[in-house]
């Protein structure tokens, strides 16, 4: 007689535990959902100061046609003189952050003194 109520208890204690679980199914994604393979993954990610900077010395011409955009730049004046010698930029002179968060100033490009703008991504535009 005790067999069967030991039983019975076990029974019961795995038994109602088991019933107050909740199972979780995945819910299906999206239809418009991708996932990081299809999307490009990482690779697609743009990352401040390599869409639009020119490395190597890239010509003023290559500069010419970045749009900066306005918005609250963290960069420091040491920062962005160095961006802008990583863009092929010389001699980085006047570096002022102007009132839409563009840091402008003068530098040296081929032998000659040009206008220049760093934004709050890293973009270099020549002008």
């Amino acid at each position: 007689m005790r067999t069967p109520l030991a039983v019975l208890a076990i029974a019961t204690l795995f038994g109602s535990s088991a019933l107050a679980q909740t199972t979780v199914t995945g819910t299906p994604a999206a239809p418009d959902a991708k996932t990081s393979q299809q999307s490009g993954g990482q690779e697609s990610v743009t990352r401040p100061n390599t869409d639009k900077m020119a490395p190597n010395g890239g010509t003023t011409a290559a500069h010419a046609n970045v749009q900066l955009e306005k918005g609250a730049n963290s960069f420091t004046e040491g920062e962005a003189r160095s961006r802008l010698e990583k863009s092929g930029f010389t001699d980085a002179k006047n570096l002022k952050k102007d009132g839409d968060g563009i840091w402008r100033g003068t530098a040296m490009q081929g032998g000659k003194q040009v206008n220049v703008g760093l934004d709050f991504k890293g973009n270099v535009a020549a002008q």
